[in-house]
Protein backbone atom coordinates (compact mmCIF):
# COMPACT_ATOMS: atom_id res chain seq x y z
CA UNK A 1 0.00 0.00 0.00
CA UNK A 2 1.01 3.71 -1.22
CA UNK A 3 0.13 6.38 1.35
CA UNK A 4 1.78 9.40 -0.49
CA UNK A 5 1.97 10.64 -4.12
CA UNK A 6 4.13 8.71 -5.97
CA UNK A 7 6.42 10.85 -8.33
CA UNK A 8 7.77 8.11 -10.29
CA UNK A 9 4.41 6.06 -11.12
CA UNK A 10 2.96 9.72 -12.57
CA UNK A 11 6.30 10.02 -14.53
CA UNK A 12 5.82 6.67 -15.78
CA UNK A 13 2.06 6.67 -16.39
CA UNK A 14 3.61 9.73 -18.64
CA UNK A 15 0.53 12.24 -17.63
CA UNK A 16 -0.85 13.66 -14.98
CA UNK A 17 -4.48 12.59 -14.22
CA UNK A 18 -6.45 15.11 -12.46
CA UNK A 19 -5.96 19.01 -10.53
CA UNK A 20 -4.75 17.23 -7.02
CA UNK A 21 -2.11 15.54 -9.00
CA UNK A 22 -1.03 18.37 -10.85
CA UNK A 23 -1.03 20.49 -7.54
CA UNK A 24 1.06 17.25 -5.55
CA UNK A 25 2.95 17.68 -8.66
CA UNK A 26 3.86 21.63 -8.30
CA UNK A 27 5.38 20.61 -4.44
CA UNK A 28 7.17 17.79 -5.67
CA UNK A 29 8.72 19.65 -8.01
CA UNK A 30 9.96 22.53 -5.62
CA UNK A 31 10.93 19.72 -3.35
CA UNK A 32 13.25 18.34 -6.19
CA UNK A 33 14.58 21.08 -7.31
CA UNK A 34 16.19 21.78 -3.77
CA UNK A 35 17.26 18.09 -3.77
CA UNK A 36 18.62 18.22 -7.09
CA UNK A 37 21.13 20.93 -5.50
CA UNK A 38 22.41 18.22 -3.20
CA UNK A 39 21.85 15.28 -5.26
CA UNK A 40 22.32 16.11 -9.56
CA UNK A 41 20.41 12.72 -10.30
CA UNK A 42 16.98 14.39 -9.22
CA UNK A 43 17.29 16.80 -11.91
CA UNK A 44 16.40 13.58 -14.63
CA UNK A 45 13.32 13.13 -12.43
CA UNK A 46 12.87 17.13 -12.06
CA UNK A 47 13.00 17.87 -15.62
CA UNK A 48 10.22 14.69 -16.70
CA UNK A 49 7.79 15.89 -13.90
CA UNK A 50 8.20 19.36 -15.16
CA UNK A 51 8.02 18.37 -19.05
CA UNK A 52 4.40 16.50 -17.39
CA UNK A 53 3.77 19.53 -15.43
CA UNK A 54 3.76 21.57 -18.42
CA UNK A 55 1.56 19.49 -20.67
CA UNK A 56 -0.96 19.94 -18.06
CA UNK A 57 -0.79 23.74 -17.54
CA UNK A 58 -1.12 23.52 -21.08
CA UNK A 59 -4.22 21.68 -21.86
CA UNK A 60 -6.05 22.44 -18.81
CA UNK A 61 -5.08 26.25 -17.65
CA UNK A 62 -4.07 28.54 -21.22
CA UNK A 63 -5.67 31.33 -21.95
CA UNK A 64 -7.24 29.47 -25.23
CA UNK A 65 -9.13 26.41 -22.60
CA UNK A 66 -12.09 27.24 -20.89
CA UNK A 67 -11.58 28.26 -17.03
CA UNK A 68 -15.03 27.75 -15.90
CA UNK A 69 -16.01 28.93 -11.84
CA UNK A 70 -16.42 25.44 -11.42
CA UNK A 71 -12.85 24.67 -12.83
CA UNK A 72 -11.41 27.56 -9.91
CA UNK A 73 -13.19 25.93 -7.33
CA UNK A 74 -11.75 22.53 -8.34
CA UNK A 75 -8.38 24.13 -8.53
CA UNK A 76 -8.74 25.73 -5.51
CA UNK A 77 -9.93 22.18 -3.44
CA UNK A 78 -6.99 20.45 -5.06
CA UNK A 79 -4.60 23.15 -3.88
CA UNK A 80 -5.86 23.17 -0.06
CA UNK A 81 -5.80 19.21 -0.10
CA UNK A 82 -2.15 18.62 -2.01
CA UNK A 83 -0.89 21.56 1.11
CA UNK A 84 -2.12 19.56 3.94
CA UNK A 85 -0.62 16.76 2.66
CA UNK A 86 2.60 18.67 2.38
CA UNK A 87 2.34 20.00 5.73
CA UNK A 88 1.63 16.49 7.02
CA UNK A 89 4.46 14.95 5.42
CA UNK A 90 6.75 17.49 7.15
CA UNK A 91 5.34 17.09 10.31
CA UNK A 92 6.03 13.88 9.94
CA UNK A 93 9.86 14.04 8.89
CA UNK A 94 10.62 16.12 11.83
CA UNK A 95 8.68 13.73 14.26
CA UNK A 96 10.79 11.04 13.02
CA UNK A 97 14.12 13.63 12.39
CA UNK A 98 13.86 14.47 16.32
CA UNK A 99 13.22 10.53 17.12
CA UNK A 100 16.08 9.56 15.22
CA UNK A 101 18.16 12.19 17.16
CA UNK A 102 16.98 11.62 20.27
CA UNK A 103 18.02 7.72 19.48
CA UNK A 104 21.46 9.01 18.26
CA UNK A 105 20.52 7.41 14.64
CA UNK A 106 21.11 8.92 11.45
CA UNK A 107 19.10 8.63 8.88
CA UNK A 108 20.77 6.41 7.39
CA UNK A 109 20.80 3.69 10.39
CA UNK A 110 16.80 4.33 9.48
CA UNK A 111 17.31 3.21 6.43
CA UNK A 112 19.00 0.37 7.08
CA UNK A 113 16.40 -1.13 9.94
CA UNK A 114 14.11 -0.43 7.02
CA UNK A 115 16.12 -2.61 4.93
CA UNK A 116 16.91 0.24 2.16
CA UNK A 117 20.17 0.43 1.16
CA UNK A 118 20.33 3.43 -1.17
CA UNK A 119 20.86 6.13 0.93
CA UNK A 120 19.49 9.03 -1.25
CA UNK A 121 16.19 6.51 -0.86
CA UNK A 122 15.56 7.58 2.78
CA UNK A 123 15.74 10.98 2.10
CA UNK A 124 13.27 10.89 -0.62
CA UNK A 125 11.28 8.93 1.51
CA UNK A 126 11.62 11.81 4.49
CA UNK A 127 10.71 14.61 1.78
CA UNK A 128 7.82 13.17 0.60
CA UNK A 129 9.56 12.39 -2.90
CA UNK A 130 9.21 8.64 -2.59
CA UNK A 131 6.42 6.88 -0.46
CA UNK A 132 6.90 5.07 2.10
CA UNK A 133 5.43 2.06 2.03
CA UNK A 134 3.19 0.80 4.87
CA UNK A 135 5.37 -1.52 6.21
CA UNK A 136 8.26 1.21 6.51
CA UNK A 137 5.68 3.07 8.82
CA UNK A 138 4.31 0.43 11.04
CA UNK A 139 8.92 -0.51 11.79
CA UNK A 140 9.03 3.24 12.77
CA UNK A 141 5.98 3.06 14.54
CA UNK A 142 7.42 0.46 16.22
CA UNK A 143 11.19 1.30 16.75
CA UNK A 144 10.80 4.81 17.56
CA UNK A 145 7.54 4.88 19.27
CA UNK A 146 5.44 7.61 17.21
CA UNK A 147 2.05 7.53 17.04
CA UNK A 148 0.34 6.10 13.65
CA UNK A 149 -1.85 8.67 13.31
CA UNK A 150 1.04 10.71 12.74
CA UNK A 151 2.59 8.48 10.70
CA UNK A 152 -0.36 7.26 8.27
CA UNK A 153 -1.53 9.98 6.32
CA UNK A 154 -5.60 9.40 6.07
CA UNK A 155 -5.75 11.00 2.61
CA UNK A 156 -8.09 9.35 0.13
CA UNK A 157 -7.26 9.49 -3.45
CA UNK A 158 -9.34 11.26 -5.96
CA UNK A 159 -10.34 8.72 -7.64
CA UNK A 160 -10.98 6.98 -4.54
CA UNK A 161 -13.44 9.98 -2.96
CA UNK A 162 -15.55 9.53 -6.17
CA UNK A 163 -16.10 6.18 -5.91
CA UNK A 164 -17.36 6.20 -2.15
CA UNK A 165 -19.02 9.33 -3.24
CA UNK A 166 -21.04 7.33 -5.96
CA UNK A 167 -21.43 4.23 -3.68
CA UNK A 168 -22.83 6.22 -0.77
CA UNK A 169 -25.28 8.01 -2.85
CA UNK A 170 -26.89 4.58 -4.75
CA UNK A 171 -27.03 3.08 -0.91
CA UNK A 172 -29.33 5.70 0.21
CA UNK A 173 -28.34 5.10 3.58
CA UNK A 174 -29.42 8.25 6.04
CA UNK A 175 -27.49 6.79 8.92
CA UNK A 176 -24.31 6.36 6.61
CA UNK A 177 -23.31 10.09 5.76
CA UNK A 178 -19.66 11.84 5.41
CA UNK A 179 -19.91 15.44 5.77
CA UNK A 180 -18.01 17.63 2.46
CA UNK A 181 -14.88 17.87 4.95
CA UNK A 182 -14.68 14.11 5.12
CA UNK A 183 -13.83 13.83 1.40
CA UNK A 184 -11.94 17.04 1.09
CA UNK A 185 -9.07 17.95 3.54
CA UNK A 186 -8.26 15.61 6.20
Amino acid sequence: MQTDFDINKVIKSGKIQNELDFEKALIADRKLRVLSKENPEYRSVRSKLRDLIEAWESKHWMADSEISDEKIRESDLAGSIAENERQFIEKRKNLIRNQLKSLNLTQQALGGLLGHKNKSYISELMNGVAPFSLRDLIVINLLMKIDLSDLIPAFLSHNERLRIKASLEKLENTKLKLRKADFTIV
